[in-house]
């Protein structure tokens, strides 16, 4: 037992010393925004905000908030068009097997190695004879095109898992297929939406390719560009730059917290059969 643990307090050191370098630029982000500006060129830097300050905050807050307002809804448009035609779509290849499903996922899994610097410039291309360069509902349709394919994986995989003598008796009731989806599978499928949904969520909200490329120069733009402007506009306000990386990130943060327990459910769905 001594061994055992010596062994696992070993694991748990080196895990901790492990998990503080990779947080700690997340740490500095925290630091540098709550350092004034007579303190930024300090040699050496100090490691806590000792002179701490909220100036960045007010920064962001002044000048910020209609980016993460629109960031906000092109996420949230992102969750919906993407669990709208990824669940149906998985829920097809699982239960009711259509023919070619096997090609389609082959198809799905080649859409995602796709460059998304490629498909923005055919996104341009079109949206630019359909007049949707700079708005809203283009970015949300661009940034669906990544989080789709995934989502009808992980349905297809979670769904499949789903006893079909449920199905049945709901098809010996009268349920028709979209019955059943609707009433059972749907529901049954929670972690892979909550799955789904966050991670289509993610992608948009950190998208900046799509974004410098179909939203730049336009009245609604996401906080990526937001950041990416505001860094060439105040190069020398650090403190004002790194509150509003601060801010951008804390929405992804706490839904990630949230959600985890959903997600690891949802992600290893499929993985192991009975």
């Amino acid at each position: 037992m001594n061994s055992r643990t010596r062994t696992a307090w070993w694991k748990t050191g080196l895990g901790l010393v492990l998990t503080a370098v990779m947080l700690f630029p997340v740490y500095w982000m925290l630091n540098v925004s709550l350092t004034r500006d007579q303190d930024m060129r300090k040699s050496p830097p100090d490691l806590f905000p000792t002179n701490a300050t909220l100036d960045g905050y007010r920064a962001v807050f002044d000048q910020q908030l209609p980016y993460l307002g629109t960031s906000l809804v092109i996420g949230l448009g992102t969750v919906v068009l993407t669990v709208a035609l990824s669940a149906p779509a998985g829920y097809a290849l699982a239960k009711l097997r259509p023919r070619g499903g096997g090609i389609l996922n082959f198809v799905l899994l080649a859409a995602q190695m796709i460059p998304g610097i490629i498909m923005a410039m055919g996104f341009y291309a079109i949206y630019l004879q359909l007049g949707l360069l700079q708005s809203v509902p283009g970015l949300i349709v661009a940034d669906s095109t990544l989080a789709v394919p995934f989502g009808v994986l992980i349905f297809t995989a979670f769904m499949s898992g789903i006893p079909g003598e449920l199905l049945q008796a709901a098809k010996t009731d009268g349920a028709g297929a979209l019955r059943t989806f609707w009433s059972i599978v749907l529901p049954m499928s929670r972690n892979a939406v909550v799955t789904v949904s966050l991670f289509a969520f993610l992608w948009s909200w950190s998208d900046f390719v799509f974004a410098s490329t179909l939203a730049a120069g336009g009245a609604h733009q996401p906080i990526t560009l937001g950041i990416y402007q505001y860094i060439g506009n105040n190069n020398q306000e650090w403190n004002a730059i790194m509150a509003t990386a601060v801010v951008a990130s804390l929405p992804a943060a706490v839904i990630l917290v949230l959600a985890q327990r959903y997600v690891a459910a949802g992600v290893t769905a499929g993985a192991v059969k009975d």
